[in-house]
């Protein structure tokens, strides 16, 4: 499988017919210089399936939430997530409802209820498959990337050596900002918003969680949600998880194995000398 990109960015004439497409595919087969795209294999496809099956009952789980919240505030009950504490579970089961409002949330919290079990079993699922994977094992030593996060962010980027820098996977990802530039002046909008969009948010949602225990991202958030906004502040962190989590893999990727020495079976090179104090 081919890059289309690529191929047709080579091609001289912009007039295209299924002739002269073929012609310059064969030109790129007998020439040798097929760009061939990278392509998962069977297993990585299916544990996407997973991931994103996760992620669709998880949105579904928050939608349900929300409803019942809309219920009880629209009763003057306002208790954000203590509303699924179980004195705020109470509280809501108690609520004097009309005959069509109680129907709706006794269906919501037996669908809310059915939830749960589902994705405690896909959750252990995720970090099961993340603990066999070496480079998942790697990114979770990122501080705030768990199991969903570095399986996601695996899976999607696949052999991290096809990126020859972290703007290609800033870009693969869809975190650059998009461009409209024009007679030497340079105007950048909102983010492209290509690539896969379950792990773009997965990034979004794990910066957050970095920011909280990094001190050098969690100055840069504070500085750039008061001068730009919190929306911004968010997207900008994600970016530099995304960043951060491609160097750790590229580093691990080329970290030398450690070398036995001449006499010294025990000990290498790359480990420390025991202190005898």
């Amino acid at each position: 499988m081919g890059d289309p990109a690529e191929i047709w960015a080579r091609s001289v004439r912009r007039q295209v017919t299924d002739v002269r497409a073929a012609e310059h595919l064969l030109d790129w087969l007998l020439t040798r210089r097929f760009p061939r795209i990278w392509v998962p294999t069977p297993g990585e496809r299916d544990l996407r399936q997973l991931l994103k099956h996760r992620d669709k009952l998880v949105r579904m789980q928050t939608s349900l939430k929300n409803q019942l919240h809309f219920l009880a505030m629209s009763q003057g009950v306002c208790r954000k997530r203590k509303l699924w504490s179980e004195r705020g579970r109470a509280e809501l089961e108690a609520l004097r409802l009309g005959l069509w409002a109680s129907q709706r949330r006794a269906e919501l919290l037996e669908l809310l209820d059915s939830l749960g079990p589902r994705l405690r079993e896909l959750n252990q699922a995720v970090e099961m498959q993340a603990e066999q994977r070496a480079d998942c094992r790697e990114l979770m030593k990122v501080k705030g990337v768990r199991p969903v996060t570095s399986l996601a962010y695996v899976l999607t980027l696949g052999p991290v050596e096809r990126f020859p820098n972290s703007r290609k996977v800033v870009s693969y990802l869809g975190l650059n900002p998009s461009e409209h530039s024009s007679g030497g002046r340079q105007r950048l909008g909102h983010i492209s918003k290509q690539g896969n969009e379950m792990t773009r948010w997965l990034l979004v949602e794990a910066g957050q969680s970095a920011a909280q225990f990094d001190p050098e991202l969690r100055r840069r958030y504070l500085r750039l949600k008061f001068r730009r906004g919190a929306k911004v502040a968010k997207v900008a962190m994600a970016r530099q998880l995304a960043v951060r989590l491609y160097w750790t893999l590229r580093q691990a990727k080329t970290a030398p194995s450690p070398v036995r020495t001449p006499g010294s079976p025990a000990r290498t090179l790359g480990e420390a000398t025991p202190s005898i104090l």
